[in-house]
């Protein structure tokens, strides 16, 4: 995926500054338990688990990229969230973030030009995917979040990372 910078994309007008609160957070994150969960459920179609995966991990970058302070806006916004997402996290979620914007073209196909494309081996690792994407953005959580954003467990791992200062 080709770096931009948060200046780039203001510029273009992809992403606005934004400020986030404990509630929009507790909100998407309930988002993404809710996706993990329902993607795993026997029964559901591959398509559906694939979707439902995709849009976990897609809410997972919408946090960190509130926690950075923006919110993404205009044409291709999944796109945008993806390239933010690693912006706002760090390198570590580099190849996941490539990862899923070569799943939201599948997804873009399977919700809109046809149906039962998705395999069960293509459904199975975007929800180890989605996961692995979860540990990473807890790990390399911006520098700019507030404790009192921060899920428990992700209090513990600040305190232990130069990030933190006395003002959060």
């Amino acid at each position: 995926m080709t770096r931009v910078t948060w200046k780039q994309l203001l510029a273009s007008n992809r992403v606005r500054t934004h400020t986030t609160s404990k509630q929009e957070l507790d909100a998407l994150r309930s988002i993404v338990e809710r996706d993990l969960v329902d993607a795993g459920l026997a029964g559901l179609s591959n398509d559906r688990r694939f979707a439902t995966a995709y849009n976990a991990a897609l809410q997972l970058a919408k946090i960190a990229i509130a926690c950075a302070g923006y919110r993404v806006s205009g044409l291709g916004a999944h796109q945008t969230c993806f390239e933010a997402a690693e912006l706002s996290i760090g390198t570590n979620v580099s190849a996941l973030a490539a990862y899923f914007e070569t799943c939201r073209r599948k997804r873009n196909t399977l919700d809109y030009d046809t149906a039962n494309t998705i395999s069960d081996m293509e459904a199975s690792e975007i929800i180890q995917k989605a996961e692995e994407f979860r540990k990473r953005s807890k790990r390399g959580s911006p520098r700019s979040i507030p404790s009192t954003f921060l899920e428990p467990s992700l209090l513990r791992l600040r305190s232990r990372t130069p990030y933190s200062s006395a003002g959060d």
